[in-house]
Order: C-alpha cells, then sequence, then structure tokens
C-alpha cells in the first residue's frame, strides 16, 4: 500500500512539475517483469529510445516491475490513471479487454495489422475498455512452450499424456492447457521457481525467451515442441494522460514505438534462438509431438482463444478475425 501511495504521490508531483515547466512530461511507467528478464530489458531499451528522442518534450521515468504493482493489477493501475505507461500482456488484462487475446491468437505481424486497420480497430477498443491507449505490440514473433521436470512419453498417436502434468499458466492460457486435460495452477512468474522446488507443479508454461533469468530450467529438464499462441506485450499508456500530451510528445511516442516494434520482433526471435540453444547446451531436452497428436495440439491452441473471446464479448469478433487471422 505504501508503494502505491508513493506512486499517487509521484504522479502529482509530476503533474505539477509539468505546470510549472510547461516544457517537460515525464510518464511514469511499470514493466510485468523483474529488471534482469529479457522482456523487461527490452522494454528498457524502448524507454532509453524515447528519453535520448524526448530531452524537453517527453521523458519516461521507469518505477520498477512486479514489486511496485503485480502485473495482474497493472492494467486495472494504468486505467484508474495511477501509473501513466506499462509493458504489460494484454492476457495480463483479459477482464478489462477480453478482446485483447486476439493478440496471441493472431496469424499476422504487427506491421501486418498496422497496416490492414486491425491495430486502430483494436485500439479503438482498449481505449474504451481500459481507458488505455495502445502505442506497441512489442517483443512479438515467438510463441509459448510446455517444459517438464519428467520426461514426457509420446503414445501412439504422438501425444503426451497430459493428465500426468500439473502445470504452471498465466491467465492467458490456462483455459488451453485445461482443454487438453492438465491439472493448471495459475501463477506469477515470482513464485514459480518455489513451486517446481517444491514439485507444487511439475511443468511450466512460458516462453524461450527470458526462461533461464528465472532460473527455472534448473528444474525443466524438458522442452515441448511446437510453441502455442503467440507473445502479447503490449506498451499502452493511460488514454487521459495521452489527450493531454502535446502533439509534438505524441508524435515522437508514436513513431518511436513503431520504430521499436519492428526492431524487438527481430531481435525477439534472434535471441530466443540464441537462449534456447543455451537451454539444450546446459542438458535440456527437446520433445517433439508428432503426426496426430501435433496436430490435435496446434488445432485446440488455434481454438481457444477465439472460443473464450467469443463467450466473453462476441460483439466483435468477426470483424477482429478479418484483421488478425
Amino acid at each position: 500500500m505504501r508503494i502505491w501511495k508513493s506512486l499517487v504521490l509521484a504522479a502529482l508531483m509530476s503533474g505539477l512539475a509539468g505546470i510549472a515547466t510547461a516544457e517537460e512530461v515525464v510518464l511514469n511507467a511499470v514493466h510485468f517483469t523483474p529488471t534482469q528478464n529479457g522482456y523487461a530489458q527490452s522494454f528498457l531499451k524502448f524507454v532509453q529510445k524515447v528519453n535520448e528522442k524526448g530531452k524537453g518534450v517527453v521523458q519516461i521515468n521507469v518505477r520498477g516491475g512486479p514489486e511496485v504493482i503485480p502485473p495482474i493489477q497493472q492494467g486495472a493501475a494504468l486505467k484508474s490513471g495511477l501509473i501513466d505507461l506499462i509493458d504489460t500482456p494484454a492476457g495480463q488484462f483479459l477482464e478489462l479487454v477480453p478482446e485483447g487475446e486476439v493478440f496471441s491468437a493472431s496469424t499476422k505481424t504487427p506491421w501486418e495489422v498496422r497496416e490492414n486497420g486491425g491495430w486502430d480497430f483494436i485500439s479503438g477498443i482498449f481505449d474504451k475498455k481500459a481507458n488505455a491507449h495502445l502505442l506497441a505490440h512489442v517483443d512479438a514473433g515467438s510463441g509459448f512452450n510446455i517444459f517438464t521436470v519428467d520426461e514426457p512419453k509420446l503414445d501412439d498417436e504422438g501425444s503426451i499424456e497430459w493428465s500426468s502434468l500439473k502445470i504452471r499458466s498465466s491467465p492467458l492460457y490456462r483455459d488451453f492447457l485445461e482443454a487438453l486435460g492438465a491439472t493448471v495452477i495459475v501463477q506469477a512468474p515470482g513464485d514459480v521457481y518455489t513451486s517446481l522446488e517444491r514439485g507444487v507443479v511439475n511443468a511450466n508454461a512460458y516462453t524461450v525467451f527470458g526462461y533461464a533469468s528465472f532460473g527455472w530450467d534448473k528444474f525443466t529438464k524438458y522442452r515441448v515442441d511446437p510453441q502455442f499462441f503467440k507473445t502479447d506485450v503490449l506498451v499502452s499508456i493511460n488514454k487521459a494522460k495521452w489527450d493531454t500530451l502535446s502533439p509534438e510528445a505524441q508524435k515522437l511516442l508514436a513513431d518511436t514505438a513503431v520504430e521499436y516494434e519492428r526492431a524487438s520482433y527481430d531481435a525477439n526471435l534472434a535471441e530466443s534462438e540464441k537462449q534456447a540453444q543455451a537451454m539444450i547446451d546446459g542438458g535440456q531436452k527437446v520433445i517433439s509431438l508428432i503426426g496426430a497428436g501435433r496436430d490435435k495440439f496446434l488445432a485446440a491452441a488455434a481454438q481457444a482463444s477465439w472460443a473464450r473471446m467469443t463467450k466473453r464479448d462476441p460483439a466483435n469478433i468477426e470483424q477482429l478475425k478479418k484483421f488478425f487471422q
């Protein structure tokens, strides 16, 4: 609570400073992973670019990560104006914007979605439902894998016995993993190490990118391929705050976001390949689903997000499919 009060005070002081100078606006920000994680490091690169270009116009002050505001609460904090800017997956605030799941279900690149009108459409939904103006879909291109403590055995169909797994999950892919028949435990990344250590879970679902930074590879010596879903990390700014920015500040943020969106896509793919190999070199083995088992796995993943979005709010589904599918 003291941290939250400090953020409120900082926001007020920032506002007073903006009035006094009428020059440079400072935006307070948080990210969803610990600072040492690759996603946080990527966000800090974006911040650095903004701050270099925006001197005298707009600056981003990073308050920290999940130790400041838990990831599952960051969307609500942005909506209320408690924080100005967040680097947080859409999957962490689906209770506000169910349609945010479209980023993980998409078969398009971020720039293709911008070109076909999908970005403007989904941005309008975030504006209305979360008081959030979307700046960028960063660190895209890769998907999620399931990592297991024990070696999973393939059956005659080319699948594994999902019922033998107790998988740590995020809210984003909980329904999908339950549909496979696994036992699912939703946990924040900060709790997973202890759960693996104590045997509370015997599997974990996450991206290759940033996986080892949590130390999870110490326990999960097997990676199950193929990947499912797509990463859905968004850089978003409080809409009311965005509307108060000067046209110059808005353009600087928007242009830098588009540039970094593409750069982070390429960097994520390259770094994911590098980190995957490092874990393999450290003893991790890759188990690949084959045949009908693989086909069913991918088909279930493809249907899961759209089914849940339709159940929660069907109003925009057909239009979203035109842009993202």
